[in-house]
């Protein structure tokens, strides 16, 4: 039906070849039952394409143990579908009208996550089944049956045949990270206080470990409910406290100062608990809560005091930032193992853990609410896809195409993000359903009403089907798909050759009116998609440095800033790049580190409310002077890069830097808060994500 994307365990040709075995044993089992057991023809319809649906047609991550779950969560869904699908084809506008509103939801819906993604196609399949000719509402019970039983014998299937081992979950790896963070605290706090090299290298592993891009798509905590916010909040945490560890300056000549001793193994003990705790081992929390009075106490005493030199306050910053990202490790741990139950402080941080005391549908409609809108590619797909699929049910309804199901199905398994990718899809599609018609034909003709011989072909040729079909492309899939409808509905009515016309007929109709509304709607995917939003996400992050180092140099009180502009811009931006990585494109040596530009997001979101977090005196009017225009080079810096993003950066090639104000190398004038050294450390690495960024010897990937 459509290439596989099936990610981490599930992943290559020996799972293939299991996940073709344990969907044809399903099918065919479903099927015959109900059709030569029970002499149940419509149940045996719904049995196989069911498993069809959710096993070929759809893309569900995982093993087979996981996308048994997931089937088993979405079986609901199913029979909703399946019933509102029959009670709505008494008319061809009721059913188009629903084919708009469960296109649009179930294509949306992918902005929850990988998981909900990968199971919407299969369940528009289950609407797009019910809701043809005959009207026949007297036969929802035996529909809903079929149906059941092939998700049921898929499920079984999934989980008991040739089961795959799944891979480390994000979880785990998140504990490995704690370890890892743990034992290069305790390294640190002893002399010499400095990592060795080998460890340098274990904490730079353990961090790229947790990019969701080296996870599989089943374990990535993408969804929108309170354990994946908290699992994937924990997985940023964790990054940033081995960052903050593996680049610690070393102490100034003469030791460590006074203050600085309970810090780094506080550290340590907490993050030795988490990974515990994340393992299952263990639920205690006490080392996390010492380690939260260890950061305020530091922090309070920070707060006032006025550093002499510019290498101690550089070390005090960044070590205040190590013990902020463990806290902030330990408490998204605690949420993402306990989810509601979890034993969270009274102080705990409103803003940063603002999931955390919220309900499920809360959270999905915050998630959903985000991607509502014509800038966000979710609901670019969700527009694009229920228009076409409305398109083709009013053609197959004023037309009274034969089996016209077939045109809507190839308008739900060839219809691409961009035009160009529809359009070759399409031919090589309607390439291998006319050589596949062809054979059918010939074979038709040959065997003719022996309804015996199809019966033992079809396990044969469904088996090569769901084999070949992932691995050799979408035209041998829609081939070879073609041989199975037609073995399928040979057993289920007589047929002759002229079934493999009607397929040709379908799929053609189903591919035009793919490439239509692949032309009308968002023709370019997310490639304009993804310059305007990471050029709004630049602006947003200009504006948010301004802000925050404002606040520093006028000596505020720690309070939050109103981050939410920047955080709607870094989701609408992070779904646009991963769209964009399953598109094809043009290679240039001129396009900008896209993936770059989602760390300085990350970056200016999370480091203005780490130095907004903390209170402290005003830096004084020189050292303010020389923040202010520092902040104001990464601010007009963030805004050039901003509009080269969003134009032609082609073209245009990148901008020259612009020369402006800086703090110098060696840091204030004087003595300075430590605030002053936290903002001074945060422009630092939005400098370094900048020249990241704009790098000319960069080739994407």
């Amino acid at each position: 039906m459509g290439a596989e994307r099936n990610g981490g365990a599930g992943r290559g040709p020996a799972s293939g070849a299991q996940r073709a075995v344990r969907t044809t044993l399903a099918a065919c089992a479903g099927f015959f039952v109900c059709l030569y057991g029970l002499d149940r023809p419509v149940a045996a319809t719904y049995a196989l394409f069911s498993v069809v649906s959710m096993a070929a047609l759809s893309h569900v991550p995982g093993t087979g143990r996981q996308r048994a779950a997931i089937m088993l969560r979405t079986t609901p869904a199913a029979w909703v579908l399946v019933t509102a699908g029959t009670y709505l084809a008494v008319r061809t506008w009721s059913a188009v009208a629903g084919m708009l509103l469960v296109g649009f939801v179930l294509a949306f819906v992918a902005a929850a996550g990988p998981r909900a993604a990968g199971a919407a196609p299969g369940l528009q399949l289950l609407y797009i089944l019910p809701c043809f000719p005959p009207y026949a509402p007297d036969t929802l019970g035996e529909r809903l049956a079929g149906a059941t039983f092939g998700l049921a014998l898929l499920v079984l299937a999934e989980n008991f045949v040739l089961p795959e081992p799944r891979g480390p979950s994000y979880r785990r790896l998140a504990a490995e990270a704690a370890d890892t963070a743990a034992r290069c605290a305790a390294e640190l706090s002893r002399a010499p206080y400095a990592l060795s090299a080998a460890s340098t290298e274990a904490a730079r592993a353990a961090g790229e470990s947790l990019r969701p891009f080296r996870v599989a798509e089943a374990d990535r905590p993408a969804g929108p409910g309170l354990r994946d916010r908290a699992l994937a909040h924990a997985g940023l945490a964790a990054r940033t406290l081995l960052s903050r560890l593996a680049n610690l300056p070393a102490p100034p000549p003469g030791g460590l100062p006074p203050e600085e001793p309970g810090v780094l193994p506080a550290v340590a003990a907490a993050t030795t608990e988490t990974a515990a705790l994340l393992n299952g081992a263990d639920d205690a929390t006490d080392a996390a809560d010492a380690l939260r009075r260890v950061r305020d106490g530091a922090a309070a005493a920070a707060a006032q005091e006025q550093l002499p030199t510019a290498a101690r306050g550089r070390r005090r910053a960044v070590l205040m930032e190590v013990a902020d990202a463990a806290v902030t490790f330990t408490t998204a741990a605690e949420l993402a193992v306990r989810g509601r139950r979890a034993r969270l402080p009274a102080e705990i941080d409103a803003a940063r853990f603002w999931y955390a005391g919220q309900s499920a549908p809360r959270l999905w409609w915050h998630r959903l609410a985000a991607h509502a809108g014509p800038r966000s590619v979710y609901f670019q797909n969700a527009v694009r896809m229920s228009l076409a699929l409305a398109a083709a049910r009013t053609v197959a309804g004023v037309e009274s195409l034969p089996h016209g199901f077939w045109a809507m199905l190839a308008v739900l398994s060839l219809t691409r993000t961009t035009a160009s990718q529809t359009k070759a899809t399409v031919r090589q599609a309607l390439t291998g359903t006319l050589l596949g018609a062809l054979i059918t034909a010939a074979l038709l003709a040959l065997i003719g009403g022996r309804t015996t011989v199809y019966a033992i072909a079809l396990p044969v040729v469904m088996l090569v089907a769901f084999r070949v079909g992932p691995v050799r492309g979408v035209g041998w899939a829609q081939g070879m798909f073609t041989l199975v409808v037609a073995f399928v509905f040979a057993q289920l009515a007589p047929v002759t050759w002229r079934l493999a016309e009607v397929r040709i007929m379908d799929v053609v109709i189903g591919s035009l009116i793919g490439i239509v509304f692949g032309l009308l709607a968002w023709p370019r995917g997310a490639q304009e998609e993804l310059h305007r939003a990471v050029a709004l996400l630049l602006t947003r992050s200009a504006e948010t440095v301004d802000g925050a180092t404002a606040a520093v140099v006028a000596g505020r009180p720690g309070r939050a800033y109103d981050d939410r502009p920047l955080q709607l811009a870094l989701t609408l931006a992070e779904s646009a790049y991963a769209q964009r990585q399953s598109e094809p494109r043009l290679p240039t040596d001129a396009a900008p580190d896209w993936q770059a530009a989602m760390m300085t997001g990350h970056h200016a979101l999370w480091g203005s409310r780490r130095v907004l977090g903390r209170g402290g005196p005003a830096p004084g009017q020189e050292n303010g002077a020389r923040l202010h225009g520092r902040a104001s080079g990464v601010a007009t810096r963030l805004r050039e890069v901003a509009e080269w993003a969003g134009g032609d950066p082609a073209a245009t090639g990148p901008p020259p830097p612009t020369p402006g104000p800086d703090a110098g190398p060696d840091g204030p004038l004087g003595v300075a808060p430590l605030r002053f050294f936290a903002a001074l450390a945060w422009l630092d690495s939005l400098t370094t994500d900048i020249e990241r960024m704009t790098a000319p010897d960069r080739a994407p990937r």
